[in-house]
This record gives structure tokens, sequence and C-alpha cells, in this order.
């Protein structure tokens, strides 16, 4: 059994890594969150102590490191806001636990230089969370692109939309100095997916960005990419909203609609079993999708000019 802590507590994404946690047969021993609303906690680890003040769960955290008792933390996992991730990866690290980060690993490339060096000095891992390469759709799709010629490219079209009310847009997930934009915030994982199917990048292009909604096209050696991604419930299908639905996702493949809106909520607990085998995805895994948001933030619209989604074209028609 190993020990984890758990920094995000009350976030979204949080009852999934403490479910994990659970089905792996580890404990929670520890969790902190400025926000108090934890109560879910009660559904799983019920024992943990838990903390509002970074402070007194660092000081936490150290007394278990150097009590030499077998009560140290073997792992934090990181469900914190964006931008605190490289930080909390830090703390981990320097902690003597590996750590379990939530996706996007960090903001900027360059972060990730300074991990690689922490790692080194400290012994100590850092694992992320890429579930879409876990996932029996993906990997039944990556099989079936590599079996075919080298030279040949995919058409694809990925399209992604799950609406969010105006209370998005007040959080730090509307900051995009804090959460990286909504390439970086709801759409990192895809690019993560779309290079481990499709092979290296080779062009990025962004056609639209606004604090809601995205689009551009990204080519791979093995696929031409138009994406497009929207918090806008306006932009879900009509007829997938008359059937009562808010969240439209579709990956289409030269003509084939990869079906893969299943199997979501089990995959942390399938990325736990990979980490705690040895086989997570660290630091470098993660390069090409950081430098692929990094990308997008930085870049210049251009507008419904060249290979755009066609999503794109239908916005103010």
């Amino acid at each position: 059994m190993k020990n984890f802590a758990l920094i995000g507590a009350a976030g979204y994404i949080a009852p999934r890594h403490m479910k994990a946690i659970k089905a792996t047969q580890n404990s929670l021993v520890a969790a902190l969150d400025p926000n108090d609303s934890v109560g879910i906690i009660d559904s799983y680890f019920p024992d943990a102590d838990f903390f509002t003040e970074f402070e007194r769960f660092d000081r936490h955290i150290d007394k278990k490191h150097r009590a030499h008792d077998g009560a140290s933390v073997d792992f934090i996992s990181i469900a914190s806001p964006n931008y605190l991730h490289d930080s909390h990866m830090r703390f981990a690290l320097r902690s003597g636990a590996d750590a379990v980060c939530e996706k996007p690993l960090v903001l900027n490339p360059w972060n990730i230089d300074g991990l690689l060096e922490l790692e080194k000095d400290t012994g100590q891992k850092v694992h992320t969370i890429l579930q879409l390469r876990l996932h029996p759709g993906i990997l039944a799709l990556r099989d079936k692109v590599n079996a075919q010629p080298g030279d040949h490219k995919h058409d694809v079209d990925l399209t992604y939309i799950t609406s969010r009310g105006h209370w998005y847009l007040q959080s730090w997930k509307g900051d995009e100095k804090k959460s990286g934009g909504i390439a970086t915030n709801i759409g990192v994982h895809f690019y993560d997916m779309l290079q481990f199917v499709f092979g290296q990048l080779q062009s990025n292009v962004v056609h639209y960005s606004a604090p809601t909604k995205a689009a551009g096209y990204l080519e791979y050696a093995k696929a031409r990419v138009r994406w497009f991604l929207s918090l806008d419930v306006n932009d879900v299908p009509e007829d997938v909203r008359a059937a009562g639905q808010r969240t439209f996702r579709s990956i289409n493949v030269s003509g084939d609609e990869i079906e893969f809106s299943g199997g979501f909520t089990d995959l942390h607990t399938r990325s736990y079993e990979e980490i705690l085998a040895g086989n997570g995805f660290g630091l470098e895994a993660n390069r090409v999708a950081i430098e692929t948001v990094a990308d997008i933030r930085t870049a210049s619209p251009q507008g419904r000019n060249g290979d755009y989604h066609p999503f794109l074209g239908l916005m103010d028609s």
C-alpha cells in the first residue's frame, strides 16, 4: 500500500483521483484545498487529514517525511489550477514524493526542462494523466493508422464542445494567465492524443481564438486535422441540443466517426494502475502537446483562410 496526498481536493476532477487511489488499494492520508467543500473525501478516505492552508500542509508532509516510520507520503496527486501545477510538482519532488499531475502538466515547454533537472536532483519522478492514450477506441485507431503505408495522411475533423455557464469566465479557468486559455484547459489532452496517434507535428495554424472558443489546423506525419473547441452551448448541433445534450464530441477520420465518448470515468484508475506498475507517462511524453498549446496561445489567428473547420464557417451565419 502506498500513501498519497492530494492537492486540489475540492475541484471537479478530484473525486476521480480519490476513486483511483482507493481502487488501486492505496491510501489518501492528506489533502489540501483553500475551499473546504470537500465532503466527498468521506466517501473514500474519511480518516485523511485535511488542510486549507498550504503552509500547514507543507509542515504536515515534511513531518511525515522525517519520521522514518513508514508513514511518509509516496505520491502527491495534483489537481490544482493549471498555473500552480509546476510549483506543486516541485513541492512534491522536494518532499521526497513522486508527483501525479493532471493535465496540462505545465503551461510552457521550458517548465518541463526545469522539472527534468529537479527529477535528477531528487531522484523522484513526475507522472501525468494522459488518459486518452489508454482509451480502447484511441488505441484501436492508433493500431489502424500504424498498419497503413507510412506516407498515407488521413483527413481528420476534431470537434469538442463542452458547454459551460457564466461562472466559467469568472473563475480562474477564464483567466488565460492561470488556465492557459481554452486550447490549453480543455484541449491539451486532445492534442496529445493526435500526436500519439498520427505522429510528428509538422504544422500549427490558428484560425480563430476567443475566451470561449477556438479553431485551427494541425498537420501531423499521418494526418491533416481541422479542430474546433467551444464552451458555447449554441455551437452544439441543433439536433443534439434538441435531445437535451449540452456536450458534443466528434473525431471524424477519413469519413469514419471514432466513438470515444464512453469509458472516460475509469481512465484515471487505469492511469494510476500504469503509474504504480512503473509504466506511467513522464515529462517528455508531455512536451509536444505543451508546445502545441503554447504556440496556439501566442499565434495570430488567420481568420477563415485555408483549411478551416466547418463549424467555424457556421459562426455568425
